[in-house]
Parts: C-alpha cells; structure tokens; sequence
C-alpha cells in the first residue's frame, strides 16, 4: 500500500504513462476465422443476417432494428465503415469464406486507455461455436498486446443474460449493474458493467489458448473440456 504526504492510501504509481493509440488493423488472421475491419465487400453476406430475413431476437437488446431494405442498409454500411468509434469488424468463416457475424470497439478512451467490446451481432451460424470464441481471443489480444490499453469492458442490458455469460465465460469480471443507465427502445435499461484488466490478461490468454487448441476438439469439432470448467491460473 502506497501513501501520500497525509498518510492517506492512494493508488499504485503507473510509470511513463502514455495516450492510447486509436485502433488501426485491416485484418486479425485467426486458424477458424479472421476478424477484418468493416468494408463494402462483407454487405451482401452481413444484410443475410442483419436484413429482412434476420433472427428478430438478435435485435431485442442492441439499439438497431433489422434493415427492411438493401437500400437502407447500404447507407448504414457507408456511414459506418469509416468511424473511429465505433470501429467495427466483421468475422470471417475460414471454411465458408462468409461473413458471419460482427463486433466492434467502443467507448474508446484514448487518455485513460479504457476500450469496451460492443456491436457484437452473431449470426445463427457463429453463435456459440469455437470461431465466435476465436474471434473475441483475436480482438482481445490486439487490445491488450497492440494497443496496450489497460481495461477492456464489456456492458450489456441487465436482462441479455446470454451476453452476461458469455463475458463471463471469456473471463471478464462481473463489476455491477447501473441502474437507469439509459433509455432504449422506449424503455429502461439496467447496464451490467463487466471488464478484464491488463494485468489479467496473460492468465486469461493461456486459459483462452488452451480452449481453443486442436487437442480440445474431437474428429467432429466437439470441445472435449468446455472453457468455464477451464480456471484462470
């Protein structure tokens, strides 16, 4: 514990202490997916899940709607594709080729390098398959190896318990839920707050990496140990 010249406890002191950098990759090459930055190339397979044809309840807890026309989501994707925050990306099936799904950095605070995971939108085909957990890994690396930001976060409705386990599952730590914390939709929204900080991310790489090793799968792609059984050492 340190102290001040009052004998009051403050903080550990953080040593040449410098701005964030704003994300800037085209590309996360991963064995099962890649992770690219948002272009005009991925609309035609994004619009099958994001279109009029979408799952409805992948919408229930994101502020967007299903796109009703190609029109309508075209000009999203321009508008979207070069933003700084948030920086979308979108997963890559290896094997298909096909755009999958999409996720994104938000909230980036480059003076206290802070970052949050958010604009994550699977289609049917990603969810809870060993590519979605690629894919976070991916991003999660470049946060913490590239960027060298010193808390990722990730926030959802108080009531997408899906959201919440699957944070918790990648070995994010539940903080809290704000209440009241915003309006959506014309209504209330709880926001559970959940993070991994830098100096938990080694331990959370190895547990990650071992999940995610060609020695957890069998001969028909089912995980021989699930990656909540797996404990941060």
């Amino acid at each position: 514990m340190r102290y001040n010249q009052y004998n009051q406890p403050i903080g550990d002191a953080v040593e040449n202490y410098e701005e964030g950098s704003w994300p800037d990759v085209i590309c996360l090459e991963g064995k099962t997916v890649r992770v690219e930055r948002l272009n005009m190339n991925h609309a035609k397979d994004m619009y099958e899940y994001l279109g009029p044809n979408s799952d409805p309840k992948l919408f229930s807890y994101v502020p967007l709607e299903a796109f009703t026309s190609y029109e309508e989501f075209e000009k999203f994707m321009k508008e979207s594709i070069n933003l700084k925050d948030p920086y979308i990306f979108v997963v890559i099936d290896k094997v298909s080729g096909k755009a999958v799904g999409n996720i994104g950095l938000m909230d980036i605070n480059r003076k206290y390098r802070t970052i949050e995971m958010g604009w994550v939108l699977y289609s049917n085909k990603l969810k809870r398959t060993r590519q979605a957990t690629e894919a976070q890994y991916l991003v999660m690396e470049y946060v913490f190896e590239v960027l060298k930001y010193r808390r990722y976060e990730w926030k959802c409705d108080h009531f997408n318990s899906a959201s919440r386990n699957a944070a918790l599952r990648l070995g994010f730590t539940f903080e809290g839920t704000f209440r009241n914390a915003m309006v959506y939709k014309g209504r209330n929204r709880d926001t559970d707050w959940l993070s991994i900080i830098d100096s938990e991310w080694e331990s959370n790489k190895k547990r990650l990496q071992a999940w995610l090793s060609d020695d957890n799968f069998d001969e028909n792609g089912n995980q021989k140990q699930s990656l909540s059984s797996m404990k941060i050492n």
